[in-house]
């Protein structure tokens, strides 16, 4: 069980990245269109917000599940990571008719990272979190 854990929380990561990649090559009302399209547009463009920020998690946990250290330098490089492929989102958004490619989308993506980041380190590296601490570290002895 734990083991399968372990490699269900490494491959997760790529999982989402897929979701997001189709996701973003389809129409935004592909899958759910609510009748007031003033709330359907700010539900969606919030989803900015969360989206990247949870590929960020699931790259914090992925790394986790590994015998060597969580650094701060490794913490650093999955936000690195997640913003990147927000930005590479976002381009490829750009050449679908039905899609948009926004700075400001960018910066929603950014937002929802750096308050995750914000989380973890204090939890993981700030001794701040307690409860968030505790959570990272079972998933952290996951690979020991």
């Amino acid at each position: 069980m734990k083991n399968s854990l372990k490699w269900a929380l490494r491959f997760l990561p790529f999982l989402y990245m897929a979701a997001i990649w189709i996701q973003s090559s389809l129409p935004s009302d592909q899958f759910v269109k609510l009748p007031d399209s003033a709330i359907d547009h700010t539900i969606k463009e919030s989803l900015h917000l969360i989206e990247f920020a949870i590929l960020y998690v699931l790259l914090v946990l992925a790394f986790l599940t590994r015998k060597r250290a969580f650094t701060t330098g490794l913490n650093l490089a999955c936000a690195l990571f997640a913003g990147l492929y927000g930005i590479s989102d976002e381009i490829h958004q750009s050449f679908y008719p039905y899609r948009s490619a926004s700075l400001f989308d960018l910066v929603k993506d950014f937002t929802g990272i750096a308050v995750s980041f914000y989380f973890i380190r204090g939890a993981l590296f700030g001794r701040r979190f307690a409860k968030l601490g505790r959570v990272l570290g079972r998933v952290q002895g996951l690979g020991h």
